[in-house]
């Protein structure tokens, strides 16, 4: 490890120490800041243990070099097979330290809410986006995440031309915020009588919750309009006027909500996505700031970006970012394989990152 690394080393172990003694102190802090200096800690806390595991392995190796030289062939064999054993894994302690220390993204840790829209392709293009949005619900029931469907516009054949969900669970922007570009589909629809193949997009966005304390949205920038509901074809769902339209007038950011019977229901799910959208602008204002560190990252996350081809005829599922096929795409819509795609995109994300540290 360099010098540098290992300066920053120093300052993560003492820094736990000093968390460690300030709360097991006599002075305790105010409720807010023990808090504070428990979650730090907490957080420090893998990094530190990692730091003291390669240390004690660093320590052996030495105490090790002493047998192998002691003069003792039996003993001196016996220290170079654990060396050759404790060489070959520090390497790997070594990195997952590393990936600890990478630069953490705030957002990671929070719920997600997803978008899903169709693309090119008509009907075809509506029925893959309700396919993805079944795919990423079986995926959140298997990793044991709840998925609330918070908006549905549907075709009337079984298509969405939108659909909006929010997950909630454990580091569900972390797994998901990769899945944000355009999707595309090939294959024959069961309408096409020469079989012909056919090709169509859907988008899918991946925004991160906003809490009230992330983005503070202005009464007077809101311009909220309502209206009765109405289902596929222009049939009435709701004879009341309980469907919301809320406009942000700086943004010009529209957010529409009629799933609900209950207007104020309707307000609180659109305010909702409102608020994601707002919040995952400004992390993207961030984020082209640092435009040398985002062209080290997995794709750009633009909508714009065709990320993933799900080609029927062969089987097989494609990423293009990370040139990554698999041969399992009944399963990826099944949401079991999907995992496959997104550790290969985190991994490839974090080798980029630990690239940059180099």
């Amino acid at each position: 490890m360099t010098l540098n690394l290992d300066d920053k080393l120093e300052r993560v172990v003492a820094r736990h120490r000093e968390l460690a003694e300030r709360m097991a102190s006599q002075e305790q802090p105010d409720a807010q800041e023990f808090v504070r200096l428990s979650k730090e800690y907490a957080e420090l806390t893998p990094v530190a243990e990692k730091i003291a595991e390669i240390r004690k392995v660093q320590g052996d190796l030495a105490g090790l070099d002493e047998m192998a030289g002691s003069g003792d062939a039996e003993m001196a064999r016996l220290a170079q097979d654990e060396q050759a054993a404790l060489k070959a894994r520090l390497p790997t302690l070594e990195r997952e330290l590393k990936v600890m220390l990478l630069p953490k993204d705030e957002a990671d840790a929070r719920n997600a809410i997803l978008e899903v829209r169709a693309g090119a392709g008509g009907d075809e293009a509506a029925l893959f986006a309700a396919m993805l949005f079944d795919m990423y619900r079986r995926y959140a029931e298997l990793h044991k995440w709840k998925f609330e469907a918070l908006g549905l516009s549907e075709t009337g054949l079984g298509g969405f031309k939108e659909a909006t969900a929010s997950i909630t669970g454990r580091n569900v922007f972390a797994r998901l915020k990769f899945e944000s570009g355009v999707h595309r589909i090939q294959r024959v629809p069961q309408t096409e009588a020469s079989g012909r193949i056919h090709t169509s997009t859907s988008t899918v966005a991946v925004l991160p919750e906003a809490e009230d304390v992330d983005v503070h949205i202005e009464e007077k920038d809101l311009r909220i309009d309502v209206f009765r509901s109405s289902g596929p074809g222009g049939q009435s769902v709701n004879t009341t006027d309980s469907a919301v339209r809320i406009t942000h007038l700086p943004t010009g950011l529209v957010v529409q909500q009629q799933d609900e019977k209950s207007q104020h229901k309707n307000k609180a799910k659109a305010l909702k996505v409102l608020r994601a959208r707002l919040y995952e602008r400004q992390r993207m204002e961030q984020e082209m700031a640092r435009a040398a560190q985002r062209k080290s990252q997995v794709g750009t996350g633009e909508r714009s970006e065709r990320i993933r081809t799900y080609n029927f005829p062969d089987g097989r599922v494609t990423d293009h970012r990370i040139k990554l096929t698999l041969h399992k795409i009944d399963k990826v819509f099944a949401g079991d394989a999907l995992d496959e795609i997104i550790d290969s995109l985190i991994a490839e994300d974090e080798a980029a990152r630990l690239a940059d540290l180099q």
